[in-house]
């Protein structure tokens, strides 16, 4: 009595054919519509086939006529020599580059020599104003420091003379940080400009680590703007002890005083940046506002490493753009002065200079060309007609039929090119009609020569399949009729072996043997063949819609799959060869098929296939049987359907009722009848 065998894991598998993942009855389903939808594409393959079949014929007759070709005097050659005696006009061409290459490299080292005397000038003019805007700063903190009148008085005596001054503070160190001694603020410019006090007293802890370096001597210079609406500069200054302790003066300015030596007009950019290379100074306030962070410049960078004070760089930025650029060092401040210019900008005029003589020799090349005009035009036409031949024949159109112009190298190339088409279209029709009667992979590896004569040992999964009741129904129907319907289902049985990457061996009568493995393996031979087989499955069904007369019966199948080694090779003789495989396997293939009638199934496989795919397919375990040829009973499963299927049968009752299997036991053997299994 038939039992469900369990196979293991429930794990969801995914399905795997030509490279995509699929699962499930959708899966199947795409396999059935793109069967159907072949057959219309095969259609009109064959009738193109027949259309440029007609056209080789057409052309054959003019063959003979072309093969007499033979060149003239008058060979490329000889017309190139004339043609090149006009190239004398290079020499123009040469003695314009030579003199745009000079020139630019004069513009180029002139804007660089520009450059660094305007970053001279704007550092000696920075260390001015730093001078001057410092000892002001350290004259307000004297008067700070040495009369403590009311802070009203002193913010009216202060910045009512210092307009710019926003903030000035004395602090001495308090270990890493800094402590405040004094601190005022305007009152009037906060308001102007929005700041809170709790903000502006809150960035000297922001830039502590910067004021730090004041205790040392030097005067540091922040660009503290970052937060506001209007550029701020913060100025660390060396004051004097207090009380034996060492203190610094921390103020912030508006910085239009140091902004107005960067606001120049020209193609040059100058901007000033600390040792981080982060933006100090720069003619656009929002690049200050935002303290844009300059170092992944290059001209910055070598800034940064230079040993020298001041230097020239070309160099390009992330947006591609070449630029001239020159830099010059504060070291008593800590900052740079960086200026640039777009290359293409410094250089617009060696390039008008350039473009007008290229201008100029055109219209000589031009008048030149018309000379050649007439001449040049009887060799671009026939590359151009070559031209479109070549596009005719990668779309498939073999059938050509060019006539040469003239008799020299571009006529034998147009003949050769003939020749060619007609070779292609004679491998084309071989290789379509080869293909039909073997598998494409195969007739690919056969006409490129790479399968071997002999044998080979390998591991192959076995199918065959066979129509039920095929004689009966033969019987009822016109010898046309039969050809017909049997086409139609070999055409989407066919192909559901292809789209598993199997190979059809062969066609016996209304039996279809195919097998998986022995040209190349695509994964899991075993689950390919089994796939091919629930995609036949699905195939049918949509098959015998519509069908249940006289004359178009209901087919049904049987399947049977069986894994082994197997020998795989040409065989037959000197005048015929076949590549098949041959074997053990392959017999137990072919009586694993007949038990499906028996078992009223239509998919059988062997003990060994199923161990191969454990996990991946519901199938039914079915009475051990004694088969012609095998000493010992066989185990064999019915298959239900892939486990990742969520329509996949739930027992042999479903699934007889979904393929339309009667099922009836057998009854024993008839007279006569061949006996190739029995119940063990």
């Amino acid at each position: 009595m038939a039992k469900k065998k369990k196979t293991g894991r429930k794990k969801v598998t995914r399905q795997k054919t030509g490279g995509q993942t699929r699962s499930g009855s959708d899966w199947f389903d795409q396999q059935v519509n793109r069967i159907k939808s072949g057959q219309n594409s095969e259609q009109e393959q064959v009738a193109s086939l027949e259309t440029t079949q007609e056209k080789t014929q057409m052309s054959a007759t003019q063959d003979s006529a072309r093969d007499d070709f033979s060149m003239s005097r008058w060979t490329i050659r000889i017309k190139l020599m004339v043609i090149i005696s006009g190239l004398i006009l290079l020499s123009l061409g040469a003695m314009i580059a030579l003199a745009t290459y000079f020139f630019r490299a004069y513009n180029i080292l002139t804007v660089q020599e520009n450059n660094l005397n305007l970053s001279r000038v704007i550092s000696t003019n920075l260390e001015s104003t730093i001078e001057t805007v410092s000892r002001d700063v350290r004259l307000v903190a004297k008067v700070l420091d040495k009369y403590p009148q009311s802070r009203q008085t002193l913010e009216n005596e202060i910045f009512g003379s210092e307009e710019d001054l926003i903030f000035l503070g004395i602090y001495r160190r308090a270990g890493n940080q800094l402590e405040p001694e004094r601190r005022l603020v305007n009152p009037d410019l906060l308001v102007k400009y929005e700041i809170l006090s709790a903000d502006i007293y809150g960035l000297t802890g922001k830039y502590s680590e910067s004021f730090m370096r004041t205790f040392s001597g030097q005067t540091v210079l922040i660009n503290a703007s970052p937060g506001f609406k209007t550029p701020i500069v913060g100025l660390g200054i060396p004051f004097e002890e207090s009380g034996g302790q060492r203190t610094i003066l921390v103020a912030y300015l508006k910085m239009d005083l140091f902004l107005e030596n960067f606001q120049m007009s020209g193609i040059t950019e100058t901007f000033m940046v600390n040792q981080d290379g982060i933006v100090v100074a720069h003619p656009d306030n929002n690049v200050v506002l935002s303290s844009a962070d300059a170092s992944n410049m290059e001209i910055v960078r070598h800034m940064q490493t230079s040993p020298v004070n001041n230097g020239l760089l070309r160099y390009e930025n992330d947006d591609g753009h070449s630029y001239l650029g020159s830099f010059n060092k504060l070291d008593t401040l800590g900052v740079g002065i960086i200026s640039t210019v777009p290359e293409d900008k410094a250089l617009e005029e060696v390039y008008n200079i350039q473009r007008r003589n290229l201008y100029l020799t055109i219209i000589i090349v031009s008048l030149a060309l018309i000379v050649v005009f007439f001449f040049s035009k009887q060799i671009s036409r026939p590359i151009l007609i070559l031209v479109r031949a070549a596009r005719q024949i990668s779309a498939g159109n073999f059938a050509l039929n060019l006539v040469p112009e003239h008799r020299d190298e571009l006529g034998l190339l147009t003949n050769s090119f003939n020749h060619m088409a007609r070779g292609l279209q004679e491998r084309a029709n071989l290789k379509d009609s080869f293909g039909k009667f073997v598998n494409k992979e195969l007739a690919e590896l056969s006409m490129a020569g790479a399968i071997s004569l002999g044998g080979e040992r390998k591991e192959c999964a076995i199918f065959f399949s066979d129509i039920r009741g095929f004689t009966a129904m033969s019987e009822r129907l016109r010898p046309e009729e039969v050809v017909e319907f049997l086409n139609e289902y070999f055409t989407d049985m066919v192909r559901c072996v292809n789209e598993t990457h199997g190979i059809v061996d062969k066609f016996i009568g209304d039996a279809i043997m195919a097998h998986w493995g022995a040209l190349k393996t695509y994964g899991n031979n075993t689950e390919n063949a089994i796939n091919a087989a629930l995609m036949m499955r699905a195939a049918l069904i949509a098959f015998n819609r519509g069908r249940g007369t006289a004359r178009r019966p209901v087919l049904h199948m049987g399947c049977g799959i069986n894994t082994g080694h197997v020998i795989a090779g040409q065989i037959g003789s000197d005048e015929r060869l076949e590549y098949t495989v041959i074997g053990d396997a392959v017999n137990l293939a072919s009586r694993v098929e007949a038990l499906t009638k028996h078992f009223g199934v239509d998919i059988i496989v062997t003990n060994h296939s199923l161990d191969l795919v454990r996990g991946l397919y519901h199938a039914v375990e079915m009475d051990k049987m004694r088969v012609k040829g095998k000493a010992k009973p066989i185990t064999v499963y019915a298959v239900l359907g892939r486990q990742d299927d969520p329509d996949c049968p739930k027992d042999l009752k479903e699934l007889r009722r979904i393929v339309g299997i009667d099922y009836k036991p057998s009854a024993g053997k008839k007279a006569g009848e061949e006996v190739k299994y029995e119940p063990a």
